[in-house]
């Protein structure tokens, strides 16, 4: 048996560019929150520490901050060399196959966390973005959130094993430092899975999400639940279904129609989900490299939703205006989020126990589609 000794090419794909997310600003964050960030700050080893090649060609600086961190494996085998010398063996490793073998600019991953703990900068002007706080290096670690997320590799394979107590316990101490400098919150933190069709980042390290959202947020504070959604079908009519279940109601497929015209199909947004929605969800599945089975659940509307606020205007609007509507909250759906809709998100948000801060994030329309 031949053993696999750098990153697996099958759980790794690159930037959709025409259909990724587009950047989104988040809350700013507060003198005292970046204070504390800098104080707990886990040490990362930068691209210089661990012997980096100089990029292919330019890296992209996008102007926002991200509004996600998405976890992933590097799929290589579980080492018993918990060395810092692994840690930087691997982060060359990990850069040499992203450019050699799939012709990118620069390893694809923010950040990788080793067997033993060590955390090291992976993309270039990774480390300097997260220290400024306001800005992100374009990545390409998952297809449609090269744009919005940082990504941050894990050592090893965790399809039936559980990552070491002391790697995991670095992830939680990064994914906190991470929320502090850009003021994310805990349920924003994600695994590969939920937006490709991969086996990245394993059933054991998926599994431990919502112990690892619970962690970042006893650090950070906040509700660390995770956005639920519901799983809609060709021909889903009758009563409204719960988050997670099958089926459809006419504002829930309304509101999916809406997103997907934003997205390029040609679309009439009639709240009836028929062969031409159908067709419409599988082609953007296709191109966002999720599971293409045509039903619109996890990771369709992870792919879909992007935060929107106060002036805001277009289909992701027209989305929201349509659920706050059947939610008995008045709202125009006009595509424009001025002071009325801002207005009625926060109701809504009162009402339903989520912040209201006027922000309709993957929570809040989550909770809008319930």
């Amino acid at each position: 048996m031949t053993m696999v000794t750098g990153p697996n090419p099958r759980r790794r794909t690159l930037l959709t560019g025409a259909f990724a997310l587009g950047a989104a600003t988040v809350l700013p964050v507060g003198l005292a929150d970046r204070a504390r960030a800098d104080a707990d700050a886990p040490v990362i080893a930068d691209c210089a520490v661990w012997g980096a090649r100089p990029p292919g060609g330019p890296l992209t600086i996008l102007p926002t901050p991200p509004v996600k961190i998405i976890v992933h494996h590097t799929a290589t085998p579980n080492v018993t060399d918990h060395s810092r010398e692994q840690a930087f063996r691997l982060a060359r490793s990990m850069q040499n196959w992203a450019m050699e073998g799939r012709s990118w600019t620069d390893t694809g991953q923010h950040f990788s966390i080793s067997r033993g703990a060590y955390v090291v900068e992976g993309r270039h002007g990774s480390l300097a973005e997260l220290r400024r706080g306001t800005r992100t290096v374009e990545s390409a670690h998952c297809t449609g959130q090269n744009a919005v997320a940082i990504g941050i590799e894990n050592e090893g394979t965790y399809t039936s094993v559980d990552p070491r107590d002391a790697q995991y316990a670095a992830l939680v101490d990064l994914c906190a430092h991470i929320c502090r400098r850009y003021g994310l919150r805990a349920y924003q933190i994600y695994g590969h899975r939920d937006f490709n069709a991969t086996d990245c980042l394993g059933d054991r390290l998926y599994a431990l999400l919502p112990r690892l959202r619970r962690d970042v947020a006893a650090r950070i504070g906040g509700d660390p639940a995770a956005p639920l959604w519901p799983v809609l079908r060709a021909g889903g009519t009758g009563e409204r279904s719960g988050a997670g279940s099958a089926g459809a109601t006419g504002d829930q497929v309304q509101a999916l129609q809406h997103l997907l015209v934003g997205r390029g199909a040609a679309l009439t947004a009639d709240g009836s989900f028929g062969p031409a929605t159908e067709k419409a969800v599988r082609d953007f599945q296709g191109l966002v490299h999720a599971t293409a089975d045509g039903l619109a659940g996890n990771q369709t509307w992870h792919q879909l939703v992007a935060p929107v606020r106060r002036d805001a205007s277009g289909e992701a609007v027209r989305a929201v205006q349509v659920l706050l509507g059947a939610r008995g909250v008045p709202a125009t759906v006009d595509g424009v989020f001025d002071a009325g809709t801002q207005t009625a998100v926060t109701a809504f948000q009162a009402a339903a126990g989520l912040p209201a801060d006027g922000v309709v994030d993957a929570r809040t329309f989550g909770r809008l589609l319930g």
